[in-house]
């Protein structure tokens, strides 16, 4: 290689890498590190008191938000799983038929993907609106489902199922075109039916979308945080971790350190289906 193409590929590797450093690595890194003081934001770094694990037994403890919060992390993780992916599993296969105006289905399905969950919830505002309200409207009732602790984490969860529906089709469809043909066809001989054919040997054939799905349905249902924000900022029913972290990190309380060991906890569950997902692609590699 000449000397440009060496400045080239050297600046090709430490620019990523910068950037992964220093907006992940290092932010992570400190996020851990500050879970064991009680620095408030406030003065110097070298002011910080290290407190060992107190706010992590303040959080587990004696802290009554955090309890709901992973009750709704786990019902955000269920629902996900028993009504977006299937959702989405049931329009690739629609899809991958080729069916008239599957072009424009795809388009439609896929269209609240590129939609930021704020803006979603802006949207669904105009549906779930209890005086103007497009539900209400045509129910003829007034149900603040924003508002009412009994509606809200139903109503967010349905406007993310609706988002998250497109994102699952997406995936399985790249996963459907590619299944060898000749694997269906065989099914087919031996007298399967579609449903026979698509659970017995499309479906396990996918096996690492399925992988895929499986770790972004967990991360997404521990990272929620745009919509439930953008309603009430995660209060009154709406708790979750995400909106408990920056609550205490950019709130009134501004407790840095124990906002911290609540990014820590997210991060570590994270990493645990992380894992799982990095073992499972190094395998497929090894095959």
């Amino acid at each position: 290689m000449t000397g440009r193409d060496r400045v080239a590929v050297i600046l090709m590797v430490a620019v990523p890498t910068l950037v992964v450093v220093g907006l992940i690595w290092l932010p992570a890194i400190a996020s851990v590190l500050l879970s064991f003081t009680n620095w408030n934001g406030v003065g110097s770094l070298a002011d910080v008191k290290v407190i060992g694990v107190e706010n992590y037994t303040n959080v587990f403890t004696n802290y009554p938000p955090f309890k709901p919060a992973v009750e709704h992390n786990l019902l955000w993780l269920v629902v996900m799983f028993v009504v977006a992916t299937p959702l989405g599993i049931l329009f690739a296969v629609l899809i991958d038929k080729e069916l008239k105006g599957s072009r424009f289905y795809q388009t439609a399905l896929y269209l609240p993907v590129v939609l930021s969950l704020a803006l979603v919830g802006f949207i669904w505002q105009l549906m779930y609106s209890r005086d103007q309200g497009l539900i209400n409207a045509v129910l003829g009732t007034q149900v603040d489902f924003y508002g009412d602790p009994r509606w809200n984490i139903w109503a967010a969860l349905f406007a993310t199922c609706w988002k998250q529906v497109g994102y699952v089709m997406l995936l399985y469809l790249a996963g459907l075109k590619g299944v060898d043909a000749s694997l269906k066809e065989a099914a087919q001989m031996d007298g399967a039916n579609q449903v026979q054919t698509f659970f017995r040997i499309v479906f396990p054939v996918m096996r690492p979308i399925n992988i895929i799905v499986l770790v972004i349905t967990v991360i997404e249902s521990l990272r929620a945080f745009d919509l439930v924000w953008v309603i009430n900022q995660g209060r009154n029913g709406l708790e979750l971790i995400a909106t408990l972290v920056t609550a205490n990190i950019v709130g009134e309380a501004s407790r840095i350190g124990f906002g911290s060991a609540l990014a820590t906890i997210m991060l570590v569950i994270s990493l645990v289906f992380i894992s799982i997902y990095l073992w499972v692609v190094m395998r497929e590699d090894e095959r």
